[in-house]
């Protein structure tokens, strides 16, 4: 008499439905349903919208003069020079941030994850500031930049002994680094967190190789620390770097992008072209120019490090 291996049994039609293999595949399809639908709603409709609004004129103020312009939008934001004026403040932060924030991470990682006393009071107490809500971190900088009841030029004139009465925020440059360090006061412990988890994976036994070998401390962290979180390092970067490329709270906090427009970044103007001036579709050209970029400087920045890997 023959008899039914768990296997065929298992794929074996059954009334009212099909195989058990089929039966699971539909359900798992019914239960990744509300997701997928979310996504789609959610994420690739909205996306979809906004590229085939890129080529319109759509002006919120004339919605009866709308009109297919293809690359128009596109044309006259590579000729704006408010665009890539927007387009310098972003880099020059970016660029000024990420490395500050590189080099201090860097540095509390290499302190903390050696045995100190009080370790694990400090370390949470060094993530405070990532886990603040940036509107809340801008407001309360701009509270001590502040020119004339501000603790940044009290403490100044205290250390240098004479009055100091600087306007952080109405100077383009000081403006501009009062924004890049409280950019970097938030978000060094983001930096410290990712590279003090990479130090800890290094194999101590490298170190105690290179101790014997009389290497000192800067031969370790030029021979061993560097190349052995490169990976580590290259991750923290691209993701920091393009978090900061959005960086929209510290401007509407601290300067609205004055003095003028001259400490203007690209979020921020893409805020004021679209809600300020309702050009929808030119708003969102200039949000495509900027994926556009980001995307290329990300294929260009992981074809040289996986060439360095590679070497």
């Amino acid at each position: 008499m023959a008899t039914t291996t768990p296997v065929e049994s298992s794929t074996m039609p059954r009334a009212g439905g099909g195989s058990f293999a089929a039966r699971r595949r539909r359900t798992g399809w019914f239960m990744a349903a509300p997701t997928i639908v979310a996504i789609l709603v959610l994420g690739i409709f909205p996306l979809l919208y906004s590229l085939a609004l890129s080529f319109q004129r759509r002006d919120l103020q004339h919605p009866n003069e709308d009109q297919f312009l293809g690359l128009g939008n596109y044309a006259t934001a590579l000729a704006d020079a408010r665009f890539w004026d927007s387009m310098f403040n972003t880099v020059l932060l970016v660029v000024g941030g990420v490395t500050l924030q590189f080099i201090l991470g860097l540095g509390l990682a290499l302190v903390v994850v050696d045995e100190l006393r009080g370790k694990r009071f400090i370390i949470p107490l060094l993530m405070l500031p990532v886990m603040m809500v940036p509107v809340v971190v801008a407001l309360g900088w701009r509270l001590l930049w502040d020119s004339q009841f501000g603790a940044i030029n009290h403490i100044l004139s205290f250390i240098l002994r004479r009055d100091i009465d600087i306007t952080w925020l109405t100077n383009k440059w000081t403006a501009l680094f009062a924004i890049l360090v409280t950019d970097v006061w938030q978000w060094t412990p983001f930096m410290f967190l990712i590279l003090l988890a990479g130090l800890s994976s290094l194999n101590p036994e490298l170190y105690e190789a290179a101790a014997l070998d009389g290497a000192g401390w800067w031969q370790e962290l030029r021979e061993i620390t560097l190349p052995g979180l490169a990976p580590v390092i290259a991750v923290a970067i691209i993701f920091r770097a393009l978090d900061a490329f959005k960086v929209f709270d510290q401007i509407f906090m601290l300067t609205q992008g004055q003095p003028g427009t001259s400490t203007e970044t690209i979020s921020w103007y893409i805020y004021q072209v679209g809600y300020k001036f309702f050009s929808m579709g030119y708003a969102a050209a200039i949000s495509y120019l900027l994926v556009i970029f980001l995307t290329v400087a990300a294929m260009i920045y992981a074809a040289l490090f996986l060439r360095e890997e590679r070497s």
